[in-house]
């Protein structure tokens, strides 16, 4: 029995997680370097065409395919 209550507590973690990351795993970011405006570095993804602008390192973390193209 304690078997089966470890292996539930593992599928529903596993769950979460997965719920977790599906903001980013839609978009692949790549990085536009002709288009960067001073400190914002722009990135265009490469599944749907968004466009954006960030100030951070590295890519956006979320996915914009739901909101309209600039």
């Amino acid at each position: 029995m304690p078997f089966i209550i470890g292996l539930l507590i593992v599928f529903v973690v596993l769950i979460v997680v997965a719920s977790r990351r599906k903001t980013t795993r839609t978009c692949r970011w790549r990085a536009e370097k002709s288009g960067d405006r001073g400190a914002l570095r722009k990135y265009r993804c490469a599944s749907c065409g968004q466009e954006a602008f960030t100030a951070q390192p590295g890519p956006p973390n979320k996915c914009l395919v739901d909101q309209p193209k600039l």
